[in-house]
């Protein structure tokens, strides 16, 4: 049974919509526009958290902020384009329609509210964040936004036709249905879906370590490459990009005991077995060449900066290296954790950056998180952050306050105008650029792509 908070529930009449106007907004004065992808693994999550309630924005100019639900689990995710027939057939990544379709309402509509149709910013974390480097590279994408935000995007989490449908197939024997009868799956309630989907969730990672049950599809159609090939032959969309990841992404999924990351020594060797299988030419990096990354770690940590990296960190300078030759990108590493969250194991972990980042939840009674202190440092970081991320949002360039250190663009090779090349901006107690932050994390996996298919 699928338990939820008090307050939640789910409901398959979701696709729905959120527009929150600041101050100012009218329609004789067009204002930038940042269109919100919640997280949650391709499964939780919605637009009406309240972690994304817009008002602590401390917006500088006139802002609209528009925030999408979409079809979650088996009901966006689940690939049944395989067992369709030429009489019932079945559309592919259905979840990345539903964004498509709030994009395009938006590009239509948005004018109405005083938001700019021309100054759209797709923006999102984790799984959100997945969607937006998922549509920076789908053609029926191009055009519907000007700039993109992609926070801790596991973007190499995207499938083949061959793996969806065994997906499916498991899909299909959890709710006794044979595929020859897949006409009934429409029949079935929606609560039934649910529940399936779930236990589909929890089984395929642990069956497979670091492959999710729910990602977009390489169709051939709405999809028609891997994400991360179109963005290294320089096919992703040409607007400016800013991206990044936090520095414990993967210790929040070892304290939830997730299994959506691979964390222990066992599960870590049977992901590269199965990646080495799924790409027999490809030239995997050996052990050795991996864990020269982790010198001085203890195993546990190993597996922890091993996960990290396969999962988000190194997908994204991937994704970085080829979007910076097509347009701006703006990489950084957040790193800010309070006392509490450091004394717990958990620092920087995964979606910590997010109050920061809408400036709710800090220092509220049910937060624990500044227990031992930081809360006035903590506020400071969320200005920053927010200055940053609005003023990218209504220029294209993530520099707000001239007492903050200058981000530059992340470039592949050295340039005067730049901190040096591949600059990174490091979000701590004062923001830092670092260039080349991750140069010993690339050397040692190497330049090949790394991921299922």
């Amino acid at each position: 049974m699928v338990v939820l908070p008090d307050g939640v529930g789910f409901d398959e009449d979701c696709l729905t919509l959120n527009v929150w106007a600041s101050a100012g907004c009218a329609p004789d004065k067009p204002s930038p526009v940042m269109v919100w992808i919640h997280g949650g693994a391709y499964i939780f999550g919605a637009s009406c958290q309240k972690m994304f309630e817009p008002d602590k924005l401390a917006v500088p100019e006139p802002m609209i902020v528009v925030a999408v639900n979409y079809r979650l689990g088996a009901l966006g995710f689940l690939d049944l384009t395989s067992f369709g027939t030429q009489a019932d057939a079945f559309d592919s990544n259905l979840a990345l329609r539903d964004v498509l379709l709030a994009l395009t309402w938006v590009k239509d509509n948005i004018s109405a509210f005083g938001g700019d149709p021309n100054r759209v910013t797709l923006a999102g974390e984790s799984a959100g964040g997945g969607i937006v480097t998922t549509l920076l590279t789908v053609p029926a994408a191009r055009g519907l936004f000007s700039r993109a935000i992609a926070e801790s995007s596991p973007a190499t989490s995207v499938y083949d036709t061959a793996r969806s449908a065994r997906v499916a197939a498991k899909f299909l024997d959890g709710v006794g249905i044979a595929p020859a009868e897949i006409e009934r799956l429409r029949d079935l309630p929606v609560e039934q879906i649910v529940e399936a989907g779930f236990a589909l969730y929890s089984a395929v990672p642990a069956e497979s370590p670091g492959t999710l049950a729910y990602a977009p599809t390489v169709d051939g159609d709405l999809l028609p490459d891997y994400p991360l090939n179109r963005f290294r032959s320089g096919e992703s969309h040409p607007v400016p990009l800013l991206i990044g990841t936090n520095k414990s992404e993967s210790a929040m999924f070892k304290v939830m005991k997730s299994p959506l990351m691979p964390i222990t020594s066992d599960a870590i060797m049977q992901m590269f077995s199965d990646i080495a299988a799924d790409h027999p030419a490809l030239d995997l990096p050996t052990e050795a060449q991996v864990g020269s990354a982790y010198v001085g770690m203890s195993q546990k940590a190993k597996g922890l900066g091993v996960a990290r990296d396969i999962g988000f960190r190194m997908p994204t300078i991937w994704l970085a290296e080829g979007h910076c030759q097509v347009a701006p990108v703006y990489l950084y590493r957040f790193d800010w954790a309070t006392p509490m969250l450091r004394l717990l194991g958990l620092g920087a972990t995964h979606a910590t950056e997010l109050p920061y980042l809408w400036g709710n939840l800090i220092g509220g009674p049910k937060d624990i998180t500044f227990r031992l202190g930081g809360l006035g440092a903590g506020r400071r970081v969320s200005r920053r952050m927010q200055a940053r991320w609005l003023s990218f949002v209504a220029g294209g360039e993530p520099n707000a306050d001239p007492d903050d250190p200058p981000w530059p663009q992340y470039r592949t090779s050295p340039d005067a105008d730049t901190a040096g090349e591949r600059a990174t901006l490091v979000i701590d107690l004062r923001d830092q650029v670092e260039p080349d932050l991750d140069q010993q994390l690339r050397l040692a996996w190497g330049d090949d792509v790394l991921s299922f298919l």
